[in-house]
């Protein structure tokens, strides 16, 4: 019996980024099923988020989402451009010409059956500095062939009803905070939830228990 849980994730998350080998490796090797619901990071969602945290929080952040990187032996940088841009004073309340459409991509890979793969090779052209300038030329249209989709086709759907997608979004980030949690990487299985990077192999030890068989 085919085992699914929910994914939630954001392309300005780094651990979500990290996580990704993980999750493409356990359904290759598992009978699991990725649901994937892709959201907007906090920053637009909730951007007064960040103007509570203590000054210390900025620093370790970094300090160990790139040591993590190092630890798991993954490439990163952080992207140029940051998907989610800021004015004066680091202040994300204004127009934000990536996240948006970045988001809506990836619920429409996922409407496609390919969600997982065009989350794993989009974020890899965001994240791992493999690239420069990962919004320009082919370089999302390359991730979304080698997901194996249709980037033409993909593109012009979201970009002819963003309003379309953007309801999706909203139904997963609703979703999300029924399902416990409001950050990413969100892991969803039998409605317990899993959030971080850090709780793939709790996952995949409930999973176990579940009955979780190899391929």
């Amino acid at each position: 019996m085919t085992l699914e849980y929910e994914l939630y994730w954001s392309f300005r998350s780094p651990y979500s980024y990290l996580l990704m080998p993980r999750l493409t490796a356990f359904e290759a090797e598992y009978d699991v099923r990725c649901v994937v619901r892709p959201v907007y990071p906090i920053a637009v969602r909730t951007p007064e988020f960040f103007d509570t945290r203590d000054p210390l929080w900025r620093a370790y952040f970094m300090t160990d989402v790139f040591r993590e990187a190092q630890f798991l032996g993954l490439p990163m940088r952080w992207p140029r451009p940051d998907p989610v841009q800021s004015g004066a004073g680091g202040d994300v309340r204004i127009p934000q010409p990536y996240i948006h459409r970045l988001t809506h991509l990836g619920v429409a890979a996922a409407e496609r059956g390919r969600g997982l793969p065009f989350l794993a090779e989009a974020s890899h052209v965001i994240w791992s500095g493999e690239v420069a300038g990962w919004h320009e030329g082919d370089h999302l249209a390359g991730a979304a062939v080698r997901a194996g989709l249709d980037f033409a086709e993909m593109a012009a759907a979201v970009d002819a009803d963003p309003a379309r997608y953007a309801r999706k979004v909203h139904e997963s980030q609703e979703a999300q905070r029924a399902a416990g949690h409001w950050g990413v990487p969100l892991m969803v299985f039998n409605g317990e939830p899993f959030f971080g990077q850090d709780r793939f192999d709790q996952l995949k030890w409930r999973m176990q228990a579940a009955g979780l068989t190899r391929r």
